[in-house]
């Protein structure tokens, strides 16, 4: 058609006013240039426009014509501009004022031109872009470490009053009813509220170490993550975080045991609010466990939290969290009713097991709650050998009902020997009681039984003077009152509340058993060595005797003089120091008592695997070599081996490590 062949040979000129605008607007960035230049081109598609006689089918043609000899011309510069248009339209009060933007053209006629021009179709993306930073920076300002509360009602909300009707005004204009408006804004809400919804979920995502910290006071940011997990489907972006931060901020030497498990116990409660079935917590979870596992102190400070220890800070546990017994992993039961298949984003190694409460899953971390079981035994023991006065009811009483409590979560059958220790305790009050009737001692022993009790940590320790004559009297009477029984005193541990008379002052203190026994020889002279101290008291270790000086020389009781050598002062002496001796190396003694040395489940049992490697020894040298398995079957005929064929290959790899062993082929020899 001529007409249309006229105006591409006129287009020139068009571009050349698109030149003028667009070097205007690149050095002062202007929007108001930007929309005069569309202004401009409508002029121009007006003015061009072929009258409405000769039909749609030329008017079409020239549009099309138009639009593609426009697109043709338009720097790069003019996507920039553009968007700069569109952001001012959304925020307006992110722009300096413009009178002439604001009284010249309404917007509506803007958006009404750029859709004539076929702006709005060939700059969608821009559009777009526009309202998804503005949506980012607003999630960014306002719920960023705002965790208390859901904030996604509230972002739906201000998208409504401030973004929808920016989009009603660019794609809704020629709506006929609220129908027709809903079904054109339908695709681009839709978009526009995941982009909403995915913006949140990942500053949630960045934020998710933090967030599990502060839990429960996060309960709202945890809600939000949920909503956004089923609608996004960023579950691996999440684990992956999640799992960085925990590796760099969790789990490394530096990080105490109890703050390890308090997270670990934060995050099984967060991630099931998260994701009920339990794909996200299995993946993360199984890092800490691991690394758990491999931490000694770990049995030792979930036991603590169990019964209530005043030094394991605060609970693990839920303190309005039912009490139910430990579940025990179950084998799925494909004939239930009510079973439902594993979701389709779970590995091959998940299982989708009840929800269990968090003890049961802090159990879990071991393969045997025994483990625990002796760990307790362990934990009670040194409670119950804590217990300084024999009339403390309360104490006893507590350890009681936290006992009768574990009966619930571990079986009455499993804390039998706990049983036995109390019983003990009482037993021992009553002996007591009746020995102080047939002659009165200063003597309070507690009796405990050797077979029930674990293991305590053995001393040569020889109570001398008075106090081995007070130990004689009440074992004679002991033996009177139970013929069968004989007592063997453990003199390391206890306390001994002495009076101490010297020429210018009486001292009474309660100090533990070895220093006890020093003071008593200073009863006989005045002067000792460290060397003779040690011998009249039964070669204690250097260290202990030192430290057992130091509380005397401290309390101004006795004093180094020379080397190695100890006076008695009868009378206090003004400004003694110690300052060049032997006892200033060791500091002043912790007012805290320390619980009795009772041997924990892992050094009772690394020392009886110590005893059955003799028996090991003889088999790989009269033998040569053994498979584990052979190993494991022989040593069931040693005395008190109850270790399991793990526990085994444990202790084998141990000594392989230290060269008393190698391994070939899966059999074992000793190293030659």
């Amino acid at each position: 058609m001529v007409f249309i062949e006229d105006m591409r040979r006129s287009f020139p000129l068009i571009e050349y006013e698109i030149k003028e605008y667009m070097t205007r607007w690149e050095v002062h960035q202007d929007v108001e240039l930007i929309r005069m230049l569309i202004a401009r081109l409508m002029d121009w598609h007006k003015a061009w426009q072929p009258p409405k006689d000769l039909g749609g089918t030329v008017y079409k043609g020239f549009d099309f014509t138009f639009r593609t000899c426009l697109f043709s011309i338009l720097p790069p510069s003019f996507a920039s501009g553009f968007k700069a248009l569109v952001s001012w339209a959304l925020s307006p009060e992110d722009f300096p004022p413009s009178d002439s933007l604001t009284a010249r053209t309404p917007i509506a006629t803007v958006w009404q031109h750029c859709e004539t021009l076929g702006f709005l179709g060939r700059y969608e993306s821009v559009i777009s872009s526009v309202g998804y930073e503005r949506i980012e920076r607003h999630v960014l300002e306002t719920c960023e470490g705002n965790w208390s509360n859901p904030m996604l009602p509230e972002l739906r909300v201000w998208m409504t009053n401030k973004v929808l009707p920016w989009l009603l005004a660019i794609y809704v204009r020629g709506a006929a009813n609220t129908t027709e408006a809903q079904g054109l804004l339908a695709g681009v809400g839709s978009r526009f509220d995941y982009h909403l919804m995915k913006t949140l979920f990942e500053l949630r995502t960045k934020e998710i170490f933090d967030i599990i910290i502060d839990y429960p006071d996060s309960t709202g940011a945890l809600q939000d993550l949920r909503e956004g997990l089923a609608r996004t489907d960023q579950g691996a972006a999440l684990v992956k975080t999640l799992r960085k931060a925990n590796a760099k901020r969790l789990l490394h030497p530096g990080a105490d045991t109890k703050l390890i498990l308090t997270q670990y116990v934060s995050t099984i409660k967060c991630l099931r609010l998260v994701d009920p079935p339990g794909v996200l917590l299995f993946k993360v979870a199984d890092p800490i466990r691991r690394y758990l596992r491999e931490r000694p102190d770990t049995i030792r400070c979930i036991v603590a939290s169990l019964v209530g220890d005043e030094d394991s800070g605060d609970s693990l546990l839920d303190d309005n969290e039912p009490i139910v017994p430990i579940q025990q992993p179950e084998v799925e039961d494909f004939t239930d009713a009510n079973w439902v298949p594993e979701p389709i984003d779970a590995g091959p190694e998940f299982k989708a097991n009840k929800p269990s409460d968090v003890l049961s899953t802090l159990v879990s971390i071991y393969d045997s709650k025994d483990f625990f079981v002796k760990e307790l035994q362990v934990l009670l023991a040194q409670r119950l050998l804590a217990i300084t006065d024999a009339s403390d009811v309360a104490r006893v009483d507590k350890e009681r009902r936290n006992i009768e409590i574990l009966k619930i979560r571990f079986g009455e059958a499993a804390l039998q020997v706990c049983e036995v220790m109390l019983r003990d305790m009482a037993d021992s009050k009553r002996i007591d009681s009746h020995v102080q009737s047939q002659r009165s001692s200063i003597v309070h022993p507690t009796i405990i039984s050797h077979h029930f009790w674990p293991s305590l940590e053995s001393s040569e320790l020889a109570l001398p003077g008075q106090f081995q004559d007070l130990q004689e009297s009440y074992s004679h009477e002991f033996t009177v009152f139970k013929p069968d029984k004989k007592l063997k005193w453990i003199p390391n541990l206890g306390t001994v509340h002495l009076k101490i008379e010297l020429e210018d002052r009486t001292l009474e203190v309660e100090v533990p058993p070895l220093e006890a026994a020093f003071i008593e020889l200073f009863s006989q002279k005045d002067v000792w060595s460290l060397d003779e101290l040690i011998s009249a008291v039964g070669n204690v270790d250097r260290s202990s005797a030192v430290k057992a000086l130091s509380t005397w020389a401290n309390k101004g009781v006795i004093k180094e003089q020379g080397e190695n050598s100890f006076v008695l002062l009868e009378r206090a002496e003004e400004g003694a120091s110690d300052e060049d001796g032997l006892l200033s190396e060791e500091p002043a003694p912790s007012a805290v008592p320390a619980l009795p040395p009772v041997q924990t489940a892992q050094q009772h049992q690394a020392e009886q695997m110590r005893i059955h490697w003799k028996f090991i020894e003889g088999m790989l040298t009269n033998l040569r070599s053994l498979s584990l398995d052979r190993i494991h079957s022989m040593l069931k005929f040693a005395p008190n081996y109850d270790q399991t064929i793990e526990d085994l290959g444990v202790f084998m790899e141990a000594a392989r490590r230290e060269g008393l062993v190698v391994c070939r082929d899966g059999m074992w020899e000793l190293n030659k």
